[in-house]
């Protein structure tokens, strides 16, 4: 679903700065294997202003103690940028906080940042597109399938022209 980072998310690979004083954000970028382009794109992950990472996977960052502002977005073709997430996270001596991103499905929205498990934003939005695409798809296919297969003179009992007649229609417009 997505790639990992080189020595990320194991034990001891990032450890809390200030002998055990310090805390760390642990954040988990995901997409959606539909959106595979998004495996062109790293986000970066920004902490108080400041690129801090970059790329899908699981980021452990070092932190001091206190309030921390984290924002994730998804550089992209049009719009440059997609997926925008906000959170204000509080981290506590010796706490390491456990977040999860996920780009949206649709270009247009925000992305989910929080307390994992965070749900893609705009799922249901896409099951219905993705569901009436394929409707407009069967239509159009049983359409030429009974066309083709009511053969007859002009029009079948459907009404619906035949195979034969749309074929001298189109002939007569390469000409």
């Amino acid at each position: 679903m997505y790639e990992q980072q080189p020595g990320a998310g194991q034990p001891g690979a990032y450890p809390p700065q200030g002998g055990g004083a310090g805390g760390a954000i642990a954040v988990t970028l995901k997409f959606n294997p539909i959106g595979f382009l998004f495996g062109l794109f790293k986000p970066p992950v920004e902490l108080n202003g400041q690129e801090v990472a970059k790329g899908w996977g699981r980021h452990v960052i070092p932190v001091q103690p206190g309030q921390h502002h984290l924002h994730i977005h998804v550089p992209y073709l049009l719009p440059p940028r997609i997926g925008n997430a906000d959170l204000a996270v509080p981290v506590a001596p010796g706490q390491t906080v456990e977040l999860e991103y996920r780009a949206p499905m649709i270009a247009f929205m925000n992305g989910a940042l929080g307390a994992p498990p965070q749900k893609y934003p705009g799922m249901a939005v896409s099951i219905v597109l993705l569901a009436i695409s394929l409707v407009i798809l069967l239509c159009v296919c049983g359409g030429f399938l009974v066309a083709a297969i009511s053969g007859g003179s002009g029009t079948s009992s459907t009404g619906l022209p035949a195979l034969h007649a749309v074929a001298t229609v189109a002939s007569g417009l390469l000409r």
